[in-house]
């Protein structure tokens, strides 16, 4: 919606369209923004269970993971509401129609395809190299991922565990590497883990629609108006 424009012009609409929602938001996204991150991405392969895939959403938003790409072969991703608490609004999703279109439109984008499970030549999640973007690859709740998404990635990864139970839930597990990857990158010297100022702007004028009652139809009033 915002491709055609200028950074100044997105910086116009964006300064016209705070005027609608209160400076106390306007703050929040101005501090959340530099927190976001596309260097970690998350694949959800036919994830079933409403309440774990809200569980994931939820998961991106709070550890700033911006993007989320959602596999529906047989089942239909719907973000349970009461779980997903709203992340749904601020962390944008894609779907794909099967897990060999979603890793080659990551493989486009530049993204190393890290599936997570135990492997004969996987690594810890600790030590997973963040130098280049990376996809998280988490499968369904009872069979995991299947033989298509395990060989097409290009890496595996796993979290160590110490009990009797031999594997996470896809929400924990999901939670547990976002966490480590995202706290790793912001410990790092090098800041290129950020989006660009003008990444920053467009996903500001995306929350202020979420934000705006009627946003979409308000914003493009204002491009209208002012551009």
């Amino acid at each position: 919606m915002f491709d055609t424009l200028s950074f100044e012009q997105k910086e116009t609409l964006y300064n016209a369209a705070s005027e609608l929602f209160s400076e106390n938001r306007r703050q929040l996204f101005d501090r959340l923004a530099p927190q976001r991150t596309r260097r970690v991405t998350v694949v959800l392969e036919d994830i079933y269970q409403s309440h774990n895939a809200s569980a994931v959403l939820r998961s991106c938003d709070c550890f700033g993971v911006q993007d989320v790409h959602v596999v529906e072969n047989r089942n239909p991703f719907n973000p349970a509401g009461d779980v997903a608490v709203g992340s749904s609004k601020w962390v944008d999703y894609y779907k794909h129609s099967d897990i060999h279109a979603a890793y080659r439109h990551l493989h486009d984008k530049g993204y190393r395809i890290v599936a997570t499970l135990p492997h004969e030549n996987d690594t810890m999640i600790g030590d997973l190299d963040l130098s280049k973007p990376v996809a998280l690859v988490f499968g369904t709740e009872l069979t995991g991922l299947t033989r298509e998404a395990i060989d097409g990635a290009d890496a595996y990864v796993k979290i160590p565990m110490y009990g009797f139970t031999e594997s996470f839930n896809i929400s924990v597990c999901a939670a547990l590497s976002l966490f480590s990857a995202t706290e790793r990158l912001r410990r790092s010297d090098d800041s290129s883990w950020q989006l660009s100022p003008d990444e920053q702007l467009t996903l500001k004028l995306h929350w202020a629609m979420q934000t705006i009652r009627d946003g979409k139809n308000v914003i493009d009033t204002l491009m209208r108006n002012l551009l």
